[in-house]
């Protein structure tokens, strides 16, 4: 019976199969049948019909198709069983069996009666079964191997085919398991292949690069479970010949044989699908990595190109020419630091080519693609190259002709000058004016190399650089120098009447020659900016007015000389004056264009998609003050400076007045560095790009950025000019205290930077006052107290440091290098100490060194000694720091004058032996005012003071008063050895006159008996005791240690002992400040005494 059944497996079937009612041997018929042996099953008859219908199925299924259409020889075993089972038997298999029958064998039951019946109901019952094929009833085993050869039947029937059912089950589960993983990999591998074959090629190098990556991974996994497969194949393989390896005698089976074939077979198919993968693998990976190749070249072609198209733009802004010899080597300088760094672009841009040129010959499938790109990039680099030629060559022929420019207008120079200074009396003779004949013969033979010749062959010579401009420039040098010729001939006209006329020489009364400058002034048009004529050339008015009145017969070419020498300088100061005006204009315009193309827009909701994250919120570092700047600028300095365009030398009141708003700048420095941090970080946000597009910039933002930096530098350099040309003129001190203050805000910002670069301070550095100075040292330091050898090493190893100057305190720092470009190059400083200045001193000469000076604190118990790089560094500091103490010592003493006239007024005071209280008092004041009002006894201050002759016996504390007499052979320098009013104790103690208040006290500075014969030498450290306040900050003490008594300044003493409150506040004072002060409660004490740290790290 045939009907359509869907393919069964083994493992589906798994349990049924085991139940063994019917196996497939291998054994074989005459013709090469395939035997299906029913063995003797007792449940025969139970097995339900579905399950006996598969098995059948799936035993049918196995043969190949040849052998299924011979036909099947079913053996049908049932020796055991009864003549009805044999029946139910025979009619179930003759009505479910699926294939071909050649021949029915069935053992029939043994038992006699069984056989019989077996027998006879076989002869009247043969038309029950309805089959095709013979049945043969067999009685025994060897009637069977009379139908199948004994080497073709099982051992149960007396065969010698060897079968395991339970291997062979197992064989077939693994082989159609393997059929079926064979199949699955197939199916992937193919699935697999249309993916990469449909694959569209990705624009970008990131989808190439994932793609790539991508189907890498994927490939690796299915050539791992390729090789699962092939390893399980070998595996079942090895299983089927294990027979042959135990016993190489051993015959397979033919369903064993099948077997092997099978999975041979399937280990062939998945070792050629394999092979055609890889060969497509192999071509698609080739595709992709060429892909990968293109796109990267692509992307670095964009990238290059961008480059070069930037570098290419930035070289067509070099059209300019210059105005002056110098701008032009500057801006040569400019163009080969461009070359330089454009270099790099180029050198991208022909490897680049270079690395296509290789793809192309490496046959890549985008030849089309790729070669354009290389010619246009070598195209591209030969441009760029050709065009920088150009400009060099263009800027060279522009020195050229600034050279010769200004050799012209140095010669016409040097001619005015020498018209100018030729003297009045060796004219009036005839030597003296064929002398001077023959001084101006003699310069006119030098102007063959130093004059224009030609006006229209320099034209033509140099026709591609001249632009209008340059043209006019040109035109005015060449009238000046025929104005100048013109000159000469008049004087050589008048020089040869005087030489022909025999005249009596006029007394000579201008001054000589050497009452002249020496050198040439400037002359007009000439180099903006430029600083290279000195300030002496000008020749001074007063020798044209003097040589005017004493040579009455060359009058009128002396002042025609004057007047032109004046008019030259005139129109110097309009050129300076223009020149500040314009640029002052273009400077506000750049402000105005930064801060509405760049500020504005970081607020415009339009571009904030633009803005990268690192630069939100950050649009006040980025441009700093700018804003308040522009408006100073727009509002205010370029309106005044239009008011002085045409008094050009009083524009330096203009600076004076204005002189605390350029305090602005200082704030715009110091915040340039982390402006620039945060250019460096998002320099490449397309948000700039965009800005820079709309404002049409060929400069990017950074450029612009530094505008304010570049302008309040070009200011005294303006100055400088202006001041040059006008050293007669009204306004000339205004010019230069204007020069001046701008010099000097341009130190505090160079100092302000450095400040604000130091790490480490606790403080508030504002505390300290203003920065007055700082610069490197080289320091020793030698201090009382400290172990000996370290005293010693600190003698002879010196510390860098650099030094800060404040008006309250002086700091050591370490400086240290840090690496970076631009502001981040910039060193930092790492503080290490500070001196308080109300306790330092200073002596200037060191010997054996001009370059060192030493700065002591608390009366020498430290001592610094600083070496400065050049004695001239040395006497600016030194110059500096006497100012500081100076200027201590000067506010000490007007706190304690005006406290000496509160104390007359409201306290009585007892009179000495020698004179009353208002004469003492009145002559205190009168010195301390005199003081006071007399710079020269200021600068000689030291702590030595005279000596009361006779001490007052009286009991309390007398008026204290001071002579302010200095030493001339001291050079010791501090504001805190000023002796000290006593009365300040009294004002802070209380109300009523302080009493006495005897203790010991120790000495902290020497004291020899120079100053008066009642004087007692102490030295430092001895122990005295208080016995009476004397006048002129002196007490009259006993020396423990020597018994002896005398007069020794208050200001050298120290409370040590004391059995009052007050005494206790004096010892407190010192404790807590390091000041050398006897009082705490004092008035310059609260005045000059912060609180510093000393000492750190």
């Amino acid at each position: 019976m045939h009907q359509d059944i869907t393919p069964l497996y083994a493992a589906d079937i798994e349990d049924q199969l085991k139940k063994q009612f019917a196996y497939l041997s291998g054994g074989r018929g005459q013709d090469g049948c395939p035997v299906i042996t029913f063995p003797d099953y007792p449940a025969f008859s139970e097995i339900p019909e579905k399950e006996f219908q598969n098995v059948l199925t799936y035993l049918t299924s196995i043969p190949s198709l040849q052998d299924t259409g011979i036909g099947f020889i079913l053996v049908i075993d049932r020796r055991q069983d009864k003549w009805t089972s044999v029946k139910a038997s025979v009619l179930r298999i003759a009505a479910s069996f699926p294939g071909n029958l050649q021949l029915v064998l069935v053992l029939r039951p043994t038992g006699f009666l069984q056989r019989t019946l077996s027998d006879i109901a076989f002869k009247f019952n043969r038309d029950e079964f309805k089959m095709k094929v013979p049945i043969i009833m067999l009685s025994s085993v060897p009637e069977l191997q009379s139908y199948i050869d004994k080497t073709q039947l099982t051992e149960d029937l007396g065969g010698t085919l060897d079968y395991c059912h339970s291997k062979w089950l197992s064989h077939r589960t693994a082989i159609e398991s393997f059929a079926l993983m064979v199949k699955q990999t197939a199916q992937m591998l193919q699935s697999f292949g249309t993916e990469l074959a449909e694959t569209e090629l990705p624009n970008d190098v990131q989808s190439t690069n994932s793609i790539l990556s991508a189907h890498t991974e994927k490939k690796g996994k299915m050539k791992e479970d390729m090789m699962l497969a092939l390893k399980e194949g070998h595996t079942i393989l090895e299983s089927i010949r294990e027979p042959l390896a135990k016993n190489p005698e051993y015959n397979l089976n033919q369903d064993q044989l099948d077997n092997q074939t099978t999975v041979q077979r399937l280990l062939d198919h998945l070792g050629e699908t394999e092979a055609a993968f890889d060969e497509f693998w192999a071509k698609h990976q080739q595709k992709l990595e060429q892909c990968l190749q293109l796109r990267n070249f692509e992307q670095n072609f964009r990238e290059v190109k961008a480059i070069l198209d930037v570098v290419s733009e930035r070289l067509s802004a070099f059209t300019d020419v210059g105005n002056s010899y110098a701008h032009v080597e500057h801006m040569l300088k400019d163009l080969t630091s461009f070359e330089e760094k454009s270099n790099e672009a180029v050198e991208k841009a022909r490897a680049l080519s270079l690395e296509g040129n290789q793809l192309i010959q490496s046959k890549h499938y985008a030849v089309d693609s790729i070669s354009p790109k290389c010619n246009e990039l070598q195209h591209l680099c030969d441009e760029f190259t050709a065009e920088m030629s150009k400009r060099r060559n263009l800027l060279h022929q522009s020195l050229e002709l600034h050279c010769l420019l200004e050799k012209s207008m140095k010669w016409c120079d040097e001619g005015i000058y020498l018209l100018a200074s030729q003297p009045v009396d060796r004219c009036q003779s005839q030597d003296g004016a064929e002398s001077a004949l023959q001084e101006i013969e003699k310069f006119l033979d030098t102007g063959a190399k130093n004059k224009i010749q030609e006006l229209n062959k320099v034209y033509k010579e140099y026709e591609p650089i001249l632009n209008p401009d340059l043209k006019e420039h040109v035109q005015k040098v060449f009238q000046k120098q025929e104005s100048m010729e013109e000159m000469f001939q008049k004087r050589q006209v008048s020089l040869k009447k005087l030489a022909a006329k025999q005249t009596r020489p006029v007394q000579p009364v201008a001054p000589r020659p050497e009452a002249f400058t020496k050198s040439p002034c400037t002359s007009p048009g000439l180099r903006r900016g430029s600083e290279n004529s000195s300030e002496s050339n000008m020749p001074r008015r007063g020798n044209y007015r003097r040589a005017k009145s004493e040579m009455s017969d060359i009058q009128q070419g002396r002042s025609g000389s004057m007047m032109d020498d004046e008019e030259n300088l005139a129109i110097l100061r309009r050129h300076v004056m223009n020149e500040l005006i314009e640029t002052e204009r273009a400077y506000v315009e750049e402000l105005l264009c930064v801060l509405e193309g760049y500020a504005a827009e970081m607020d415009n909701p339009l571009m904030m998609h633009l803005i990268s994250p690192a630069l939100q919120n950050k649009k006040d570092v980025l441009f700093g003050n700018m804003e308040e700047i522009y408006h100073f600028h727009n509002r205010i300095f370029l309106r005044e400076l239009e008011n002085y365009i045409d008094y050009p030398e009083l524009v330096g009141r203009c600076f004076l007045e204005r002189m605390e708003d350029f305090q602005i700048y200082e704030k715009y420095c110091q915040n340039k560095p982390r402006s620039e941090s945060l250019w460096r970080q998002c320099s490449d946000c397309v948000f700039f790009q965009e800005c820079q597009k709309k404002l049409d910039h060929k400069l990017s933002l950074d450029s612009y950025l530094l505008k304010p930096v570049q302008r309040i530098t070009k200011y005294q350099l303006l100055l400088k000019e202006m001041l040059k040309y006008s050293k007669n003129c009204e306004g000339a001190e205004d010019l230069q205290e204007a020069l001046t203050s701008i010099l000097g805000i341009l130190k505090a910002v160079n100092d302000s930077m450095h400040l604000i670069a130091i790490t480490g301070y606790d403080g508030n550095l504002n505390e300290l006052g203003k920065l007055l100075m700082q610069g490197s040292f080289s320091v020793w330091t030698d201090h009382k107290k400290g172990h000996a050898k370290v005293k010693d090493l600190a003698r002879f190893k010196p510390m860098q440091r650099h030094l800060f100057l404040h008006e309250k305190a002086v700091l050591f720092c370490k400086k240290r290098e840090e690496n970076g470009e631009g502001y981040e190059k910039a060193p930092s400083y790492s503080y290490k100490q500070s001196l308080n200045m109300t306790a330092v001193g200073i002596t200037e000469n060191v010997k054996g060194d001009v370059k060192k000076f030493e700065i002591w604190y608390n009366a020498r118990e430290e001592v610094y000694i600083i070496q400065a790089p050049t004695p001239e560094i040395k006497a600016t500091w030194v110059n500096e720091i006497r100012k500081v103490l100076t200027s201590q010592l000067q506010a000490c003493r007007e706190a304690s004058q005006h406290r000496a006239l509160e104390q007359t007024q409201s306290l009585p005071l007892p009179t000495s032996s020698n004179t009353s209280p208002s004469k003492n008092q009145t002559k205190n004041i009168k010195k301390l005012e005199e003081r006071k009002t007399d710079p020269a006894g200021l600068e000689g201050y030291v702590s030595s003071a005279s000596v009361p002759k006779n001490p007052d016996k009286s009991k309390g504390w007398t008026k204290n008063s001071y002579s302010l007499d200095a030493s001339e052979d001291n050079d010791g320098w501090s504001s805190t050895e000023e002796p000290l009013n006593s009365s300040d104790a009294e004002e802070e103690g209380g109300a009523g006159p302080r009493k006495l208040v005897p203790g010991k006290y120790t000495v902290v500075a020497d004291h020899d008996e120079k100053g008066g014969p009642e004087s007692l030498a102490v030295k430092s450290g001895d122990i005295v005791e208080l016995l009476q306040e004397g006048e002129e900050g002196f007490w009259f003490v006993k020396n423990l240690t020597t018994s002896k008594e005398g007069w020794v300044p208050a200001s050298n003493l120290l409370a040590l002992i004391s059995n009052s409150k007050s005494a206790q506040s004096l010892s407190s004072s010192e404790s807590g400040t390091g000041s050398t002060f006897l009082s705490s409660s004092s008035s310059c004490s609260e005045s000059c005494n912060a609180t510093f740290s000393d000492i750190k790290g």
